[in-house]
C-alpha cells in the first residue's frame, strides 16, 4: 500500500475529528470525551507542524500536531504531541512516519521540547513513542479521572539536539 505524507488541510478537519472521535471511544488515548468543534479543535494546535498521511485513496487515515504547553513566553519551543490513527490504520508502523515528521517540522519551527502524556495502561504508546526518541521522565499518579476513574499518567519528553 502506498501512502502520502502532508500538511494538513482545512478540508481535513471532518476526517481528523472522526479519527480523534475513534481515539475518544478507545478510552485510554485522551481524558476528552467529547469531540470538539473544528474550530475549538483548531484553536488548542499550533498553526503549523500539522500534518496527515492518506492511503492511495486519498483518505486521510492518521494525523498529528502540537499543541501549546503553556501561554508563557519561556515555554514557547515547548509542545505537547498528539497523534492519531483510525483504528484499521493503528500497529501497521505508520505511526512512525508521521511523528519523525513531526520531530523535523519542529524543529524547523523553533522547538526544543516535545512532550506527551500517556494513559500509563496505554503500553503501545508508550514504546512506540520511546522507539521515536521519547524518554519517560516520571508518572503522574492519578492525575485526573475519565468516567469516573483516576487515570495515572506517563509524562514523555523528546529533546531537540539541534534547536
Amino acid at each position: 500500500m502506498n501512502y502520502e505524507l502532508r500538511e494538513m488541510l482545512p478540508s481535513d478537519e471532518a476526517r481528523v475529528l472522526e479519527i480523534f472521535r475513534q481515539g475518544i471511544d478507545g478510552g485510554i488515548s485522551t481524558f476528552e470525551t467529547e469531540v470538539p468543534t473544528a474550530e475549538a479543535w483548531s484553536m488548542g494546535y499550533f498553526n503549523d507542524c500539522r500534518w496527515v498521511l492518506e492511503n492511495e485513496h486519498n483518505e486521510v487515515v492518521g494525523w498529528c500536531a502540537l499543541k501549546p504547553v503553556s501561554k508563557r513566553e519561556c515555554y514557547k519551543g515547548v509542545a505537547e504531541v498528539s497523534i492519531y490513527f483510525d483504528n484499521e490504520y493503528q500497529g501497521k508502523g505508520l505511526g512512525s512516519v508521521l511523528l519523525k515528521k513531526l520531530i523535523l517540522d519542529s524543529e524547523d519551527h523553533g522547538f526544543w521540547t516535545l512532550q506527551t502524556n500517556i494513559f500509563s495502561e496505554n503500553e503501545t504508546s508508550i514504546k512506540f513513542h520511546q522507539k521515536n526518541g521519547f524518554r519517560i521522565v516520571g508518572v503522574r499518579k492519578k492525575i485526573g479521572k475519565l468516567n469516573g476513574e483516576w487515570k495515572d499518567l506517563i509524562l514523555m519528553e523528546k529533546r531537540s539536539e539541534n534547536v
